[in-house]
């Protein structure tokens, strides 16, 4: 059995059974050919030439018919362009599945509802892993903080804020909601909060949205599932204990971390042993696909038997291994891969959409109109007031600022799908009997979400002039300048001293060049710098898109080699061991690295003590009794020689230089006195009486020479 109909193995439990092909359930009881003891009634049967047995293949025969008709319905919507241009393709499928559960339920049968074990253990794993093997790595860590502040606070904010309000709507009277308690409201709102990655790719695929736009909405679609799986088993457990106390809280916390890191954690793992065992595989490439989707699987059930996040360990799983992965594998392999991810994961998704269609009309429903409008109008309230308030933290460290538009569409984009739906299904009725009316209130916020805002999120882009994605071919050239624009910045922080992202990312990837890729990739492929590697990508890409383009044909088979195949190698190896290795090569400058400078002290305090002297000097100029007096020039004269001395001029007249400066401070100091004297109608003349009077040890045994280098400044100050 394919492993397409493995994953639906569950949708008809008990139908089916294990009888040996050409038996039937009344021959069990005779021998080895048929006989019971009446041997001679047994041999004068006739042989049967056509027979009809449907329970021996009524399983498989049923998960056929529907990926059938979800392969149809896939097809035939994209026939319609003009519907397919107004409509989502999510609601045609909920409506198909509507129209086939009224069907089942016409002719008297019980359809079939989207259960919880099915939908995460079968049809959501293709969908993520799909999404973590090509997920966009570089936008994806280059808004990761702001993904983040979405995915963990904004689901926080959602989920209090939706529960909290729900519960003082419950508690109305006339309501008739008493019996709701605080805890199952919290639990309902942690439930209806989250964002879904199934609709948000379903939708935002269509509309081609801009790639800032996409990763931060899908981005949280897939990081809030840790939070929606601790708040869920957090509140059930509450709801089932009957109070809370400060270290559940804190074990709440705690376990959101382990939730968190230990999906990481798994995934990565996985993800190391995958790209290990593709090393080995070079001899048996038949089978190098199998490896990718057996360790993903195995990663997310790893996870789930943990209670760990599935969801986050598949996409650690997906973007550890591709890299090594595609490295190791053949082309053929790679293509496989990629187009077996995409037809299972949309086959999944289709499969998804409509088993929510028929869910609607199989399930038991309990229709309260205030709850449910009071959900739906909260949701959009919530989700608006969550994303403007993170929205203007977040643009205070963000270098590219998220404008209104972009916040209109991230509020709008926030959509909901089966995985709520799944989560409600999941309740027990013991403790919460309010189920039901929980699981409408669910299913109409995803209508809402689905029809309304999908339906009208394509003209509201093109109305508001959105930017949308556009469909580049990345060139040698941009890859060139994206790599030189890292390693710019990278020395930049360097020199500056800070360890930003690019710091951290160089570091990352010298770890990765010297260690983990001689580990996990075979052959000389682990020591190609990455420009050719992305070269040699670029290069087989064309070549298949000129084959299948029919470009092939012109080109003639028996085309002369410029170079011997020993030739082209040897200059392979040469740019493999050269290219890109000049920075490594060179002396990393930055703070740690750089030769102390012995007079970098002397330097730093000169340029403080010449501040220190500027601010006196313009503190004298501005006095109005110094300004105007001629000890001006003899503060200057003063500053000019103290900076001198300070700068521990060379030269043999240091002694000198020293004594003229401290007879310049005495000389500033008496002028300074005679100014005030002169100020207050007393004139004496200090200056001159000092200069005759001078005692010999304040100028030392060079009195007279300093006295006159001392009267030649004086006159260049009075010229």
């Amino acid at each position: 059995m394919t492993l397409a109909g493995l994953f639906l193995l569950l949708l008809t439990p008990g139908t089916g059974g294990s009888q040996v092909p050409g038996t039937d359930g009344a021959g069990d009881h005779g021998g080895p050919h048929g006989l019971d003891g009446h041997g001679a009634n047994a041999t004068n049967k006739a042989f049967p030439v056509l027979s009809f047995d449907y329970k021996h293949v009524q399983m498989p025969f049923e998960i056929s018919l529907w990926v059938l008709l979800a392969s149809l319905m896939k097809l035939g919507f994209h026939l319609i362009p003009r519907l397919s241009s107004i409509v989502p393709e999510s609601c045609l499928l909920i409506v198909v599945g509507l129209l086939v559960g009224g069907l089942i339920r016409v002719v008297g049968e019980d359809p079939p509802i989207l259960g919880s074990q099915l939908f995460f253990l079968c049809l959501l794993p293709p969908i993520i892993l799909d999404a973590g093997y090509f997920l966009p790595i570089r936008p994806f860590t280059e808004n990761v903080g702001t993904i983040l502040m979405f995915a963990v606070v904004g689901t926080l904010w959602n989920a209090f804020f939706v529960g909290g309000l729900l519960y003082g709507v419950c508690q109305l009277e006339g309501t008739h909601l008493g019996r709701v308690d605080l805890m199952a409201c919290l639990l309902f709102g942690s439930i209806i909060s989250a964002v879904d990655p199934v609709a948000v790719l379903a939708v935002f695929e269509e509309i081609h949205i801009n790639e800032l736009l996409h990763i931060l909405v899908f981005g949280e679609s897939l990081l809030n599932d840790a939070v929606t799986v601790v708040l869920y088993h957090l509140f059930e457990e509450f709801a089932a204990a009957g109070g809370v106390t400060i270290k559940d809280v804190f074990l709440g916390i705690v376990c959101f971390l382990v939730v968190a890191l230990g999906g990481i954690l798994v995934g990565a793992i996985y993800g190391v042993l995958a790209a290990f065992t593709s090393r080995f595989t070079s001899h048996t490439r038949v089978i190098e696909p199998l490896f990718v989707f057996l360790y993903s699987y195995m990663a997310y059930l790893s996870a789930e038997v943990f209670h760990l996040s599935g969801i986050m360990a598949l996409i650690a799983c997906g973007a550890v291994m591709r890299p090594y992965v595609e490295a190791n594998i053949s082309h053929k392999s790679h293509t496989t891969i990629k187009y077996f991810l995409k037809m299972w994961s949309s086959v999944s998704e289709t499969l998804i959409f409509i088993f929510l269609g028929v869910s609607t009309v199989a399930g038991q429903h309990h229709w309260n109109w205030t709850f449910v409008i009071c959900t739906v109008i909260l949701c959009l309230v919530a989700r608006v007031l969550g994303v403007v308030g993170l929205t203007f933290m977040i643009n205070k460290f963000r270098i590219v600022k998220l404008t209104t538009k972009d916040q209109f569409i991230i509020a709008y984009g926030g959509l909901r799908g089966a995985i709520a739906f799944s989560l409600g299904y999941l309740l027990d009725k013991v403790h919460f009997p309010m189920r039901d009316m929980f699981l409408t209130a669910i299913i109409t916020v995803i209508f809402f979400t689905v029809f309304v805002q999908g339906m009208t999120i394509r003209p509201l882009v093109d109305l508001l002039a959105v930017k949308k994605k556009q469909e580049t071919k990345r060139s040698i050239n941009e890859e060139i300048h994206t790599q030189f624009l890292d390693h710019l910045l990278t020395g930049i922080e360097d020199i500056c001293g800070h360890y930003g992202h690019h710091h951290w990312k160089d570091k990352l990837n010298r770890f990765n060049k010297k260690y983990v890729k001689k580990c996990l990739i075979a052959g000389e492929r682990s020591k190609e710098p990455q420009l050719i590697a992305f070269y040699h990508k670029m290069e087989m890409k064309q070549a298949i898109e000129l084959v299948e383009s029919g470009g092939g044909v012109k080109i003639p088979s028996a085309m002369p080699s410029t170079l011997s195949k020993s030739r082209e190698e040897e200059i392979r190896k040469i740019l493999r061991t050269n290219l890109q290795k000049t920075r490594q090569r060179l002396r990393s400058y930055n703070r740690h690295t750089l030769v102390a400078d012995p007079y970098e002290d002397g330097w730093n305090d000169m340029f403080l003590k010449r501040r220190r002297v500027m601010e006196l000097g313009k503190k004298v100029s501005t006095s109005p009794v110094l300004s105007s007096s001629p000890c001006c020039c003899h503060v200057g004269l003063t500053s000019s020689l103290f900076m001198l001395w300070e700068e521990k001029w060379p030269g043999p007249n240091r002694r000198l230089l020293k004594q003229t400066t401290l007879w310049c401070h005495a000389w500033s100091v008496l002028a300074r006195m005679q100014a005030n004297l002169s100020h207050m109608a007393l004139n004496f003349p200090l200056p001159p009486l000092f200069l005759v009077f001078a005692p010999p040890c304040l100028l030392g045994a060079e009195r007279w020479s300093v006295l006159a280098f001392f009267l030649i400044i004086k006159c260049l100050c009075i010229a």
